[in-house]
């Protein structure tokens, strides 16, 4: 059975790491170890590159979870030469996207903290984020959100990765925020995210390690999507 350790769980800021390919799929090959995220929870999956003992490069385009447990494909440009299995790589990941998913995916995080509705939905993007809210009525301004958020983000609270088992996670039901979506069980422990002081929650995507590193971020716009569906979407202010 192929099953890559994932280590951008423990260390989302890792940009490089050696590895040895040890499958070779349709879509794409298989690592013993990555630092790629594969396209889950709202976020898509990194990109970046591969490089062999050879100097060449191979092109990763997306990167998504298999169909066997634990097993992570980085899927190759369709241009691109397949490698064998046995093969020692380098990963490099395309840093800058990654960084701001983690940046967009912890403002998120804010964003629900802010608005404590049932989330129905979203999405995290390098530029733009959403979240969507059960909501019959806005009652909060878009610039009331904004100084939230902004006050929480340069609170520069502190952001940490935990877990709890599944039977803790069944006895704190208000800790899954999702309606549709719900955490995967069944491994024993659930991964959650805390940032200290504004919000804890399941979730297996990569954050930055404190809020102040979003940086400037706001509120670009608050869409009706339905009788009780409400649309945040999120953007960089210098963009």
């Amino acid at each position: 059975m192929s099953k890559t350790l994932p280590l951008f769980q423990d260390d989302a800021y890792l940009q490089t790491c050696l590895a040895e390919i040890i499958d070779v799929k349709n879509e794409g090959v298989v690592l013993d170890q990555t630092i790629f995220y594969p396209m889950g929870g709202g976020q898509p999956g990194d990109t970046g590159h591969l490089l062999l003992e050879n100097g060449e490069r191979l092109t990763v385009i997306d990167t998504i979870k298999g169909a066997l447990p634990n097993e992570i494909i980085h899927v190759l440009d369709p241009q691109t030469p397949k490698p064998i299995s046995k093969m020692k790589i380098t990963t490099i990941l395309d840093w800058e996207r990654r960084y701001n998913h983690m940046k967009m995916h912890t403002a998120l995080h804010l964003l629900s903290a802010v608005l404590s509705y049932p989330v129905t939905g979203g999405q995290v993007g390098a530029e733009r984020s959403r979240l969507d809210f059960d909501i019959p009525e806005m009652t909060i301004t878009k610039e009331e959100i904004n100084e939230k958020l902004l006050a929480m983000i340069q609170g520069d609270y502190p952001v940490s990765a935990a877990s709890i088992t599944d039977e803790e996670l069944n006895e704190r039901p208000e800790l899954v925020k999702t309606m549709s979506v719900k955490p995967p069980t069944g491994s024993g422990t659930v991964r959650i995210i805390k940032i200290e002081d504004l919000d804890l929650q399941p979730c297996g995507g990569t954050h930055v390690r404190r809020t102040k590193e979003i940086g400037s971020i706001e509120v670009v716009k608050i869409e009706k999507k339905g009788r009780q569906n409400r649309r945040v979407v999120l953007g960089f202010s210098n963009l």
